[in-house]
């Protein structure tokens, strides 16, 4: 098998297609998949989602380190729930396959009061990928996370954009940043397992990339 990787997914904001990016690379990689922190939707969780949509019976679906009930961010959604996160208590899983770790939300959004969830990926020995989608202020959004992803040492596997395309953006977006562009997720009407097992297809180089 090649060497094991493990792949962070972000986005630039919150709704950007961080969990079906997430289950198109569980089929492409036959990875695992792992997200630590859900915060509300707990009766239909990220998790789910992903189990739904993938057809291979490779992929483990790890269990949530917290699973918090209310949909807001974590560091709020925990004091709800009258815990606190600690970053020591997230352990990776053990297994020798591939892996797909989704956050909460975008880099900066806080697990408590000193950590984000971009202090999750350096620990985890993953690579970023960064989920952008196109949207009024998705430029500026997309550039500031690409700004703080250097200025931190953050590394960073590349780009998915997912939703509708914005040829002007993208392109604005890519020459400025130097980032690498990984691929395209459309904007799907039906979303379902035949679906992604297709766009899976083209993300099965980040097996060996």
């Amino acid at each position: 098998m090649s060497e094991v990787k493990r792949y962070f997914i972000s986005g630039i904001g919150t709704d950007v297609g961080k969990t079906i990016v997430s289950a198109v690379l569980v089929e492409a990689l036959k990875a695992d998949y792992w997200k630590p922190i859900q915060a509300g939707d707990l009766n239909y969780s990220d998790k789910d989602k992903v189990r739904r949509l993938v057809l291979n019976e490779l992929s483990v679906f790890h269990p949530n380190v917290y699973a918090l009930k209310t949909p807001v961010s974590p560091h709020d959604a925990a004091k709800r729930d009258g815990i606190q996160i600690e970053l020591e208590n997230i352990q990776v899983p053990q297994t020798s396959n591939h892996l797909v770790i989704e956050g909460a939300g975008g880099l900066l959004v806080p697990v408590n009061d000193k950590d984000m969830v971009a202090d999750l990926i350096k620990p985890f020995n993953s690579e970023l990928i960064l989920v952008i989608n196109n949207y009024l202020g998705s430029i500026n959004h997309t550039l500031l996370s690409l700004a703080y992803i250097r200025s931190n040492d953050i590394p960073l596997k590349g780009v998915i954009i997912c939703g509708e395309p914005y040829t002007e953006g993208e392109d604005l977006i890519l020459s400025y940043s130097g980032v690498r562009l990984l691929g395209r997720i459309p904007w799907m009407a039906d979303l379902n397992e035949k679906e992604i097992s297709r766009l899976a297809e083209q993300f099965k180089f980040l097996a060996n990339d």
